[in-house]
């Protein structure tokens, strides 16, 4: 009996291990700051500007598979309200095709004002040079000065939006083969 528990674990070790799979580092100059694996969630967005917030089902030959599941909130009929899942979907990335990792921000957008500011700005400084040129009387210095400070502001605006952790210069993704 001692014998057959001896020889059991032994053929259960030999036979036991599994293959380690693929892994993504993402790396912030050349320092580890996330690892993914199969089974962790990921959300990121591509170079076709998809938002995705997935699960990774597996990670092999340079690519991502993902399944994302579609969330809706149901009323009950009792006045409350449960989360379904609706579905789910299957996509598969190459980890080039990642141009940004975190959540897309929703709410106030401060680069979108910032350009409509740019814009407006623009605008009223070609208007007051235009009434300068066609009465000088009319003209307004204040508003001249008020449209270029409201163009500046704009500009700076637009230009301080995050999208997240870019992959560049900064932020790196590098790909793990454990197959070789």
């Amino acid at each position: 009996m001692k014998y057959f528990l001896f020889i059991l674990l032994l053929l259960g070790y030999c036979y036991g291990y599994t293959q380690q799979s693929d892994f993504l580092i993402l790396k912030k100059k050349d320092r580890p700051l996330k690892y993914y694996y199969a089974g962790t969630q990921i959300a990121f967005v591509t170079i076709t500007n998809a938002y995705r917030n997935a699960l990774i089902t597996a990670i092999k030959d340079d690519s991502l598979y993902l399944q994302e599941f579609l969330v809706q909130r149901v009323p009950m009929t009792y006045g409350g309200f449960i989360n379904d899942t609706v579905g789910s979907f299957r996509f598969t990335y190459h980890y080039n095709q990642i141009r940004s990792f975190g959540q897309s921000k929703k709410g106030f957008n401060v680069q979108g004002s910032g350009a409509a500011l740019f814009g407006g700005g623009v605008l009223l400084t070609l208007a007051s040079g235009v009434a300068y040129l066609a009465d000088k009387e009319k003209f307004s210095p204040e508003l001249l000065g008020a449209a270029v400070l409201l163009g500046t502001a704009g500009y700076f605006m637009s230009r301080s939006g995050k999208d997240g952790m870019v992959i560049g210069k900064k932020y790196n993704l590098v790909y793990m083969d454990m197959t070789k």
